[in-house]
């Protein structure tokens, strides 16, 4: 049974939150508390395995909590909830540095804030079941010939969490994930998923080259459109390259532009994944590397929260594979070693 204590200043939050946990088996919620102060006395007294804790509170704030937290040999995992503004994702960024494991977005209004159920869940049950990533040696990096293409949204981060935690830290291939998030967000969500994976892990900056064994987040505010550099060998490498052009299917970045032009760089040594997410983003782009010779997959239904954006590219005829997530890391570096094998 996994221990929770919900700690936020909003009694609605602390109701709704609640309310979402008290049907799962696995979970118990044990107690809430209304700040900083009466959560580090309820840490002490109740013994929670993990706590979701808000950032701003009066008397003691989240960061505060996290400063006491560090101090101690023992302490419950760390889940922040954070609201949609630069603020707070300025603070978000400064609480994981501070030991928080992982955060997740407060919805603005009630129907949304019911629609977190499953990902809440998810990211608790992570914290207690993703094992602890001893970073292997630093492997030797070279500019990328094949590339993996991951999109996801609604849904996606948890997932993102099993997935790269499960590559192998000598992939032969450069990985791109494009994930829908609010602007200031994705150097958070880089910094978290760099702690659960032996893959470095970073948010894009303008011109990053793509390199074997490492994974570029998309960042928010910009599409990652990838560019390609010609080797002396003749052989495509690519890197990003920041568009502010208009948003595409209402989001900046999009998957559709980030797997359409990393398809036209690195023709058939892509593979594209679509994961958990709403509307039509990631349709045309997967088409485009199954155009160009790529090889295409989305996740199994039953392991998405929505399923709009693979449900898009399997409208299109384009999927080669619908996989399980507990096996797709698994596919994705045996697919990516077929490619070297026959590209070689």
């Amino acid at each position: 049974m996994i221990r929770v204590l919900i700690v936020d200043d909003s009694l609605f939050i602390r109701t709704i939150l609640r309310d979402l946990l008290k049907d799962t088996p696995d979970i118990e919620v044990v107690g809430t508390a209304v700040n900083g102060i009466d959560a580090l006395g309820k840490i002490s007294e109740l013994k929670p395995d993990v706590i979701t804790l808000d950032i701003e509170m009066p008397r003691m704030g989240g960061l505060e909590v996290l400063e006491v937290l560090r101090e101690e040999s023992t302490r419950p995992k760390v889940i922040v909830l954070s609201t949609l503004t630069s603020k707070q994702a300025d603070m978000t960024h400064r609480a994981l540095r501070l030991g928080a494991d992982d955060f997740m977005l407060k919805p603005r209004d009630v129907p949304n804030v019911r629609g977190i159920e499953r990902e809440l869940i998810q990211k608790i049950r992570n914290q207690i079941l993703l094992p602890t990533i001893v970073k292997p040696p630093t492997v030797r990096q070279k500019d990328a010939d094949t590339v993996v293409l991951i999109g996801s949204s609604a849904g996606g981060p948890p997932m993102l969490d099993a997935l790269l935690s499960a590559l192998p830290p000598d992939l032969p291939a450069a990985v791109v994930v494009t994930q829908h998030m609010p602007e200031g967000f994705t150097a958070s969500l880089a910094e978290r998923l760099s702690r659960v994976s032996p893959l470095p892990v970073k948010e894009t900056a303008n011109g990053d080259t793509l390199r074997t064994g490492a994974v570029l987040v998309a960042k928010a505010g910009f599409h990652s459109v990838i560019s390609a550099i010609v080797s002396g060998v003749g052989r495509n490498h690519g890197r990003v390259v920041h568009s502010t052009a208009p948003r595409l299917h209402a989001v900046r970045p999009a998957v559709d532009k980030t797997f359409t032009s990393a398809a036209h760089v690195f023709g058939p040594r892509t593979v594209s994944v679509l994961l958990s997410g709403m509307g039509n983003d990631g349709g045309e782009g997967t088409l485009a590397v199954k155009a160009e010779g790529g090889i295409t997959m989305v996740c199994a239904e039953e392991d998405c929260l929505v399923y709009g954006m693979a449900r898009s590219a399997l409208a299109r005829d384009c999927v080669d594979r619908v996989v399980p997530l507990r096996d797709l890391a698994r596919e994705i570096a045996g697919t990516v070693s077929q490619l070297e094998v026959n590209h070689v």
